[in-house]
């Protein structure tokens, strides 16, 4: 909608359709019309002349027949239409929307954090209303506007920061607002309502930052989409706003244990209501400084010194300057210790103490819900990777759940959601690329044989009780190339912490779990296929998997637990939320993770090496494991990783 607002779009786009046009023609000229109604741009091709016409000269025409002097002119070519687009909007006559108008003009921000693409959004949303106001009556907020408003301020209890959101004030002042601040905080709440609504969908924080392999599908709201639906719900605006954020129980848990340990906890500095009042600058004088020193905890005037007196209470000097500009900088304000109405509405706000450890672990995982979709499902596969634990739920219950074997800290399992759609019995394992020269120049391929696998030359280990996969696997297509399987290395899943495989998800008990997904397969009925070749077997309806990663959670028995940050991915994320520095991130990241960070450092070959020592002394003597781990023990090391 930027072009809309832009006064010489239409000029733009219709010379470059002309150019477009004369091109498309061989370069025959043409003539573009006057726009037609509803925006239309008619190009007609004009009639050649040969005397004209290149490569042709005044006697090409000699020896024509008689009548071709006399024929008819050539008929009129038919026109072309071309979609012009919507013509750019002309600025309202009236004083308010008028002011609207000029400011979604003005390149100044409306929101530090907001998108370019969600202010474009709010341009489109105000020129379909004709610019008018949304949130503004009559010089105060109205129905929809207080409720909206009252969730903003208590954007704390989802665990968002209330201070990101301003709301700015409205009639406040004790003279009368001009159209242009009316036009500004009707534009400013807007912007800070889409925003929420963003955040509440999980827009906070990149998850890419954090991690590569954290690749959720995020369904951000649109700003346009966000206030078109508060505009209309008039005093239910508050309910609509925080029906953005997650809903699943497991989220509700956290929240309420967030809520019981900030319950009695001591604020942080106090709010104060200053009366109305004019912008204050250095060396003004005003009877509301006073609340300002009591609010700041300064002497109730500036001291005397040997050339002057001690200054009046009402002085707004250089001490309580500095104490505003300091309270601006920590509410995000622009720090010019000027009294502006922005500020005047943050010191109204109590501001939010720093989270404790504890409190900052529920933030970072209540933040991980909103990755998630905002419906799980009635039926779906939870995978909780901190947990080594997979969980089948149907109809909205839990129906089973077990044990499971996940990626290693240098070979984390990705955290996504994906569709379940087929299963394979008895599958075969075709060794990856990245590792296939390697086998081939060891000579270690017992029990493989080559094939040809689209065009080209692979390994292929054949299915039964030794092959990498085990008996069954379980594929929702995706990214990684992921998925849930069997495997031959049964006594894995008896350690506590089981973090050995190289990116996909080993399943303890894979046919009971597949008796839980299957609906048309019992366990008996899956193992009487055992060793009869390879099949497929698709399920009726596609089934949602969910991998994710949970280091805090409230059990079914209502206590709360945290798990291990095996893939230390929480010091990143208390980073990105302001609840931590990156040198505690750092300091607390788990050892395996340092490691790996340091092995970067080191020559790729020698690092390489001490990969393989280290694997081969934490895992002695295990069957073929699906990246290229073979029996004795051996590992081959491989230039770039894979998921297969």
């Amino acid at each position: 909608m930027r072009a809309a607002l832009g006064a010489g779009t239409g000029i733009a786009r219709t010379l470059s359709v002309a150019l477009a046009a004369l091109f498309a023609f061989g370069q025959a000229p043409v003539r573009a019309e006057e726009p037609a109604a509803g925006g239309e741009v008619v190009i007609r091709k004009a009639a050649v002349d040969p005397v004209e016409a290149p490569g042709l000269s005044p006697d090409a025409s000699e020896g024509a027949p008689a009548a071709a002097e006399t024929s008819a002119p050539p008929e009129e070519p038919a026109p072309i239409t071309v979609m012009q687009g919507p013509p750019a909007p002309v600025a309202p006559s009236e004083p308010l929307p008028a002011a609207v108008y000029a400011r979604l003009n003005d390149t100044a921000p409306l929101l530090q954090r907001l998108t370019g693409k969600d202010r474009e959004a709010i341009q489109a949303f105000y020129a379909l209303g004709d610019f008018k106001l949304i949130w503004i009556e009559k010089g105060a907020f109205n129905e929809a506007a207080n409720a909206a408003i009252a969730r903003l301020r208590a954007a704390g209890e989802d665990g968002l920061d209330p201070n990101a959101y301003p709301v700015p004030a409205v009639g406040k002042l004790s003279r009368p607002d001009t159209d242009a601040e009316i036009a500004e905080a009707d534009l400013k709440l807007s912007a800070s309502l889409a925003l929420y609504a963003r955040d509440a969908r999980g827009g906070r924080v990149n998850p890419a930052a954090i991690s590569k392999l954290i690749t959720p599908t995020l369904d951000l709201p649109s700003a346009d989409a966000v206030l078109t639906r508060l505009a209309a719900t008039g005093a239910g605006a508050g309910e609509v706003l925080q029906g953005y954020n997650p809903r699943q129980p497991g989220y509700l848990a956290l929240k309420q244990r967030l809520a019981g340990l900030r319950a009695g906890r001591t604020q942080g500095a106090p709010s104060v209501k200053l009366p109305d009042g004019p912008v204050l600058k250095l060396g003004m004088s005003d009877p509301r400084v006073p609340l300002l020193r009591s609010r700041f905890g300064l002497e109730s005037r500036s001291a005397g010194t040997l050339d002057a007196a001690p200054g009046e209470s009402d002085a707004y000097d250089r001490s309580v300057a500095d104490a505003v500009r300091d309270f601006q900088r920590s509410r995000g304000l622009p720090a010019n210790g000027t009294l502006t109405r922005a500020t005047v509405a943050a010191l109204a706000n109590p501001s939010v103490p720093k989270a404790s450890a504890s409190e900052a672990d529920l933030l970072v995982n209540m933040e991980r819900w909103r990755w998630l979709p905002s419906e799980l499902g009635p039926d779906y596969v939870f995978v909780n990777v901190p947990e080594f634990k997979l969980k089948v739920f149907r109809e909205g219950r839990l129906r089973d759940e077990t044990r499971v074997i996940v990626g290693k800290p240098t070979s984390p399992t990705p955290t996504f959601s994906g569709m379940m759609e087929y299963a394979v019995v008895n599958p075969s394992w075709y060794v990856p690329p990245s590792i296939l020269k390697q086998m081939l120049a060891s000579g270690r391929t017992a029990g493989f044989e080559v094939v040809r696998r689209g065009g080209a030359i692979s390994l292929r280990q054949p299915p039964g009780e030794r092959n990498a996969l085990g008996f069954i696997k379980f594929m929702f297509p995706n990214q990684h190339a992921v998925y849930l399987h069997d495997t031959p290395n049964r006594s894995l899943f008896s350690a506590s912490t089981r973090a050995f495989s190289h990116g996909c998800v080993r399943v303890d008990d894979p046919f009971r779990f597949a008796d839980a997904v299957l609906p048309n397969w019992t366990q008996e009925r899956l193992k009487k296929l055992i060793g009869k070749g390879e099949r497929t077997l698709r399920l009726p309806e596609k089934l949602p998997v969910h991998l994710a990663y949970f280091t805090a959670e409230v059990d079914d028995l209502g206590s709360y637990r945290t798990l291990p940050d095996l893939y230390g991915y929480d010091g990143p994320m208390k980073v990105a939320l302001g609840l931590s520095s990156r040198s505690d991130a750092v300091a607390k990241a788990p050892a395996a993770t340092k490691k790996a960070a340091e092995a970067r450092s080191v020559p790729r070959q020698a690092a390489t090496r001490e990969a393989v020592r280290s694997e081969r002394r934490a895992a002695p003597r295990r069957a073929p494991d699906m990246f290229g781990e073979t029996e004795g023990g051996q590992v081959y090391a491989y230039p770039q990783r894979s998921f297969w």
